[in-house]
């Protein structure tokens, strides 16, 4: 005889931790994740429901399959997949398990959930990240983005963390963990963006604005040293 274990009814969702990577859509109106595992193929909104990324027309999670999100009940055991090599882009996600889902020592696997905080690591040169830019990367249809500095973005495809949050909807926070001058971004509040938003936006601007000027200044200097050498050597 099997046993099976009881079924749970909590009064509350249960929540856990995931790591996944942020991505814009191509024509940059809508904004999501997709994750590190199996179902990276598949990106997914803030609030989403889970498919079977072998096909198959069960629902998910179904105890014969892998298929479900995924999550784990410890944050620093999630933290902790950030320390690997191809890991280290990804942003940490706290979320909410909706519907169905299958319990195990380490997490869950389940049908529905929503994603209620992101949290952004520094830029890859260690400074505070001040956007969310284009990773060179991604899936089709999809852009995936990683942490950048305001001097690291460059004229990249950006967005910042309030901006991020905006497009993902559905309440999502954005929380640039990088040290002091860390910013926390939220949903547009109805009075406007506030002071931190406004921050961040106004330190991408400027980012941009120095990259121009000095893509400028080069373009001059080489157009004032060009022009006595033309008659000499041709193209070579």
């Amino acid at each position: 005889m099997r046993l099976r274990l009881p079924a749970e009814r909590p009064t509350e969702p249960p929540t856990g931790y995931k790591i996944a990577h942020p991505v814009l859509s191509q024509d940059g109106t809508r904004a999501g994740f997709t994750g590190v595992s199996l179902g990276g193929a598949l990106p997914y909104g803030v609030v989403d429901d889970a498919s079977c990324v072998y096909g198959r027309r069960h629902r998910p999670p179904a105890r014969l399959c892998d298929c479900g999100f995924h999550c784990v009940h410890d944050r620093a055991v999630a933290e902790a997949l950030l320390c690997t090599t191809e890991h280290r882009a990804a942003v940490l996600l706290r979320v909410s398990v909706l519907g169905a889902y299958i319990r195990f020592e380490r997490g869950f696997r389940y049908a529905r959930q929503r994603v209620l905080t992101a949290t952004v690591g520094p830029c890859a040169c260690g400074a505070s990240a001040t956007a969310l830019a284009d990773a060179g990367w991604g899936r089709p249809g999809w852009r995936a983005l990683t942490a950048a500095c305001a001097v690291c973005v460059r004229a990249r495809t950006s967005l910042s963390p309030a901006a991020f949050a905006r497009l993902a909807g559905e309440g999502l926070r954005v929380v640039v963990d990088g040290g002091p001058s860390a910013l926390a971004a939220g949903p547009e509040p109805p009075e406007g963006l506030g002071v931190p938003e406004l921050v961040a936006e106004a330190a991408l601007l400027q980012a941009r604005l120095d990259w121009f000027q000095t893509q400028l200044a080069r373009l001059g200097e080489r157009g004032e040293g060009g022009g006595g050498g033309r008659g000499q050597g041709g193209r070579g």
